[in-house]
């Protein structure tokens, strides 16, 4: 097999797993604006799943929000989803959109309120039995606002008794992925706030606690492909939430604010060997002003070249120039890869799966945008809790 096989084998195996959300309303904290054709359940989200992954090839499974796609018969959801060619993945929880939670969920100072939190958790649990989801995502929007408002050891014990108890609730193949958030809502501390606190509880909890990067949720400047490769090499690197910030969590389309960054975060993954099964790639994103099914085929597009830009430096080059010291001549590797327009190299792969090699002017074409606005008619849009 030649090099430039390879690099074709491994793009054809990549996967993108999609988010339902992302295929309902969304807006930002002053207006959710409201799109016509968007999915009213989640089975309409799954059928606009269907088509992401018909025109990509490599966005097999959905990530599930609950409450937001809460359903009676969650294995009929599940056979529903194989019937599209597609299987549910991440289970993502929901601990931060009830009155109950203004001053915490897990880490709230009521016992009775971190019951509720925990009830959920469980409940979230008991979803991926019925769906066969090997992922649980959980996401804190726990935290304080003002120096004294509680007690910050406090509340990390409180996450570890919780983490702990939703950990020990786990099958045997399921895993709990924790994701850290710089700050939002929370303004003076945030319970998980960076890669380090989630690590820490991670390594105590066990093997099947996992680290989640999500892209947008650092400081600007922040080597996010410093945390990578540093999760990668500790075997702590559960998943990415991919998507693009320009300030804090804007959830823009992955790659279309740095795509250098995302080409680099790539390259470490290719590095340290984490383009396997077992790092689940999601895209995290709501799009506000732009069509949903286009926006997230084309943030599966800039995944996969971002991936395939990083699989084609010259690792034995790079090594050379590292060892010697060539400063310029090392960076001049990654450069070269990084500026290979891969689109024709992806064409080829689409072709050779049996895709069309233009997965947006196939969609265009494909009159699906044109149905789905004729036929959801009526009823209530999904969006933000629904």
């Amino acid at each position: 097999m030649t090099e430039l096989d390879a690099v074709k084998a491994a793009l054809k195996t990549q996967a993108v797993e999609t988010p339902s959300w992302a295929y309902g309303n969304s807006g930002t904290r002053f207006k959710v604006f409201a799109q016509q054709g968007v999915p009213r359940d989640p089975r309409e989200k799954l059928a606009d799943a269907a088509k992401v992954h018909e025109f990509t090839g490599v966005a097999p499974s959905v990530a599930l929000h609950i409450p937001w796609d809460t359903v009676d018969d969650y294995a009929a959801l599940a056979k529903y989803a194989e019937e599209l060619g597609l299987r549910l993945g991440t289970i993502n929880s929901n601990t931060f959109q009830d009155d109950a939670y203004k001053l915490g969920s897990v880490c709230h100072p009521d016992a009775a309120v971190r019951r509720k939190a925990l009830d959920h958790l469980f409940a979230c649990v008991d979803v991926m039995d019925a769906t066969g989801s090997k992922d649980l995502k959980v996401w804190l929007a726990d935290g304080t606002n003002y120096p004294g408002q509680d007690d910050i050891r406090e509340r990390q014990d409180r996450l570890a008794e919780a983490l702990s108890a939703v950990y020990d609730r786990l099958g045997d193949d399921q895993r709990l992925l924790l994701e850290y958030k710089l700050f939002e809502p929370a303004f003076y501390s945030t319970d998980v706030p960076d890669w380090g606190t989630a690590y820490a509880h991670c390594l105590k909890l066990g093997d099947k606690a996992q680290v989640v990067v999500d892209t947008g949720h650092h400081a600007p400047g922040t080597n996010i492909e410093f945390i990578v490769a540093t999760l990668l090499r500790e075997g702590k690197l559960g998943a990415f939430d991919f998507n693009s910030r320009f300030y804090a969590d804007d959830d823009l389309m992955a790659g279309a604010a740095d795509p250098f960054q995302l080409f680099r975060i790539m390259y470490e993954v290719v590095r340290g060997g984490g383009l396997t099964p077992d790092i689940a790639f999601m895209l995290d994103q709501c799009h506000n002003i732009e069509a949903k099914i286009p926006a997230i085929i084309r943030s599966v597009m800039n995944v996969q070249e971002a991936t395939a830009k990083a699989l084609l430096v010259d690792r034995e080059a790079l090594t050379r120039a590292q060892r010697s010291g060539d400063v310029l001549d090392a960076n001049a590797v990654l450069m070269d890869a990084y500026n290979t327009d891969v689109r024709p190299l992806l064409a080829e792969v689409r072709e050779e799966s049996g895709l069309d090699p233009d997965p947006m002017a196939a969609y265009r074409r494909s009159g699906w945008a044109e149905r789905i606005v004729a036929e959801r008619v009526g009823g209530e849009q999904a969006g933000w809790g629904a």
